[in-house]
């Protein structure tokens, strides 16, 4: 789908206003904006129209939005060693690492730092757990994300069923090292770490961390 193919069938779902979910759950919005815009729903990592990357958020919900993976070659220190002395356990009992980084120190003493050209997750005892270049992380946004159309609904829930009226969509383009470092410094973006063991005994891990 084009651009201006896009903003016709946008302005007519807008004029609909509130419409019944096509799936219930928090992709709900997500399936019914493709739906109505006749997009085809794929979970591979491609622009979802012509290099833009569509993302819909429900605008009375404080949720993240993952904008993109990136874990290569970022730990300072053995990740199961963050695991051992930082984790928590989850309801499974299972240890790990479950955190939105912000620039206030977390309940594990560890917290967001931003430079110039680097952000870094770490403790406040000083040891640095991991480090993202910017510049990479720039070059990586445009590389998943070359423009974003942003879209946000109302909601309400008839009946038990989630409703949502689409009533803006913004579209976004490009980035820098330093607009990253301002928005970092501004928590409108922030890192989730996703980092766990597999077993009691540490045979294993998988680590996901997402901004």
């Amino acid at each position: 789908m084009q651009l201006d193919e896009f903003i016709k069938k946008f302005d007519q779902l807008k004029v609909k206003g509130f419409i019944p979910s096509t799936r219930k759950g928090t992709t709900g919005i997500g399936h019914t904006l493709e739906t109505y815009l006749s997009i085809i729903e794929n979970n591979i990592a491609l622009p979802d129209l012509n290099q833009i990357e569509l993302k819909s958020h429900r605008t009375s919900v404080n949720s993240l939005i993952t904008l993109f993976t990136f874990n290569k070659k970022v730990w300072k220190i053995p990740p199961l060693e963050a695991v051992k002395k930082y984790g928590s356990k989850d309801r499974t009992g299972r240890l790990g690492l479950y955190y939105t980084m912000s620039l206030k120190p977390n309940s594990a003493g560890l917290f967001l730092h931003v430079e110039e050209e680097t952000i870094s997750v770490r403790h406040i005892s000083g040891e640095i757990i991991a480090t993202w270049e910017l510049e990479i992380l720039a070059q990586r946004f445009i590389q998943k994300i070359p423009a974003l159309l942003f879209v946000s609904a109302f909601t309400e829930e008839r009946d038990g069923k989630e409703y949502f009226h689409f009533y803006r969509a913004q579209l976004m383009k490009g980035t820098s090292p330093e607009l990253l470092a301002n928005q970092f410094r501004a928590e409108n973006i922030l890192v989730d770490l996703r980092l766990h063991d597999k077993g009691t005994g540490y045979k294993g891990k998988k680590s996901r961390n997402r901004i």
